[in-house]
């Protein structure tokens, strides 16, 4: 326990970095505290593929005996299983990979390390981070999925076994996974953080991103992994002036059920007078299938090696999606790529008379049923176009699971988004 009676596995990461660095808190208790936790909730949420406990708690023996290495200084972290670690297997949910034993530390997982924080373990995805679920199953309810493809990292974030974790999105396994557990998630801008040692889907897609309890949380985490110190300026996170708010419904604003329509109600009235309605240009309008046609182009050629050398250990939907994929042809990717660069070009201009978008993250809360990850329409624009974005829960649906929307932020302006977003999260909480 902390002086606050608040049991240490429920800490914020920033408040246990502050007391970690402080002396006032020693890396073995915290890891302990993540450990009793995984121990006594793991047999019902299913988040992790593998744990490190003994090796976990030697590092922290070695950081409560030596200096503060970093920002993540004694905080324990997990890892989604599509990221090389040089001392856990890593079988990117696939039996394909099953016991692989990488070299070396995928880039993101190094960097982490260099700052201090304690791997405990390779958490949960779907297979190669596709639609395919995995086991883990939602925290707030086990008959509802957790969301894909990062569903073990966002999982274990929200049932408090870890304070931070890292994620990767190609179409939405960021933000759904937060918005369907309830945790913060931020989704960098395309290619701020390194991509090295993690499997690979779509270079024109792939992002590396991460979950944490709070916006300052990830905020820490994000200064380590792009390493831009600004995004956890604790200044940035005092209280200063508003946002400026583009209220963007996005043009599939149709599709969204009455649970996302109730949390945009309230979170315009918590919001009034600080943002306007936006609506994106007509020729922003048609993203969302060319998001799909990329990611299924560039997927089924980054799968080549496992659709000739594994056909028969892929599963039904992963085989439909390459064969829809190969049956795109080069000339109309070229085609989907430059249209992708032209609106990227178009969208920056959205971003003069607004600081931030609000949108939402996804269709309404978890779907039941552990056959599927849910629909990741809200979130393909967005990736396609290679924004920061931020997911924020705050409601709830009908039935009791999370509710929330994201904030979206020009392509490098990641410290400004991530101010924006504890402005709006601590208003959007109340």
């Amino acid at each position: 326990m902390t002086s606050s009676s608040t049991p240490l596995h429920q800490l914020d990461a920033w408040q246990a970095a502050t007391l970690l660095a402080r002396r006032e808190l020693q890396a073995v208790d915290l890891v302990r505290a993540c450990l009793d936790r995984i121990a006594e909730r793991e047999p019902q949420l299913q988040a992790f593929v593998q744990l490190g406990a003994d090796a976990a708690l030697a590092m922290a023996r070695e950081l409560d005996a030596g200096p503060v290495r970093g920002l993540l200084h004694g905080l324990p972290f997990g890892v989604k299983d599509l990221f090389d670690t040089f001392d856990l297997p890593t079988a990117y949910g696939s039996p394909i990979y099953a016991g692989q034993q990488p070299l070396a530390d995928a880039a993101a997982v190094a960097l982490c390390r260099e700052a201090g924080a304690v791997l405990l373990g390779k958490t949960v995805t779907t297979e190669l981070a596709n639609m395919f679920p995995g086991v883990t199953r939602n925290p707030h309810h086990p008959d509802h999925t957790p969301g894909g493809s990062s569903s073990g990292s966002a999982a274990a974030v929200a049932d408090a076994m870890l304070p931070l974790a890292l994620g990767t999105q190609t179409a939405g396994s960021l933000i759904r996974p937060a918005a369907f557990c309830g945790v913060v998630g931020y989704k960098p801008s395309h290619n701020r953080v390194p991509r090295a040692g993690v499997k690979s889907l779509s270079e024109t897609l792939d992002t590396v991103g991460g979950f944490a309890r709070s916006v300052r949380d990830v905020a820490l985490l994000g200064a380590v992994l792009t390493g831009d110190a600004r995004l956890a300026d604790p200044a940035a996170f005092a209280q200063g002036a508003a946002p400026r708010i583009g209220f963007c419904r996005t043009p599939e604003w149709a599709q969204a059920d009455e649970d996302t329509q109730q949390a945009w109600a309230q979170a315009e009235a918590a919001l009034a007078g600080h943002g306007v309605p936006l609506a994106l240009p007509p020729e922003l309008s048609g993203l969302v299938a060319v998001q799909k046609e990329v990611q299924a182009f560039e997927t089924a050629r980054s799968l080549s090696h496992e659709r000739l050398r594994h056909r028969d250990q892929l599963s039904a939907p992963l085989q439909a999606l390459i064969a829809t994929g190969l049956a795109i042809g080069g000339d109309t990717h070229v085609h989907n790529l430059q249209v992708t660069a032209q609106a990227r070009r178009q969208v920056q201009a959205l971003f003069g008379p607004h600081d931030v978008l609000l949108a939402p993250s996804s269709i309404g809360e978890a779907p039941a049923g552990l056959d599927g990850t849910g629909d990741p329409l809200f979130c393909r624009t967005w990736t396609l176009l290679g924004l920061p974005c931020v997911h924020l829960p705050f409601a709830r649906g009908r039935h009791g699971l999370p509710v929330g929307l994201q904030l979206v932020g020009a392509h490098g302006d990641d410290h400004r988004l991530l101010a924006a977003a504890h402005w709006v999260h601590a208003r959007l909480s109340r």
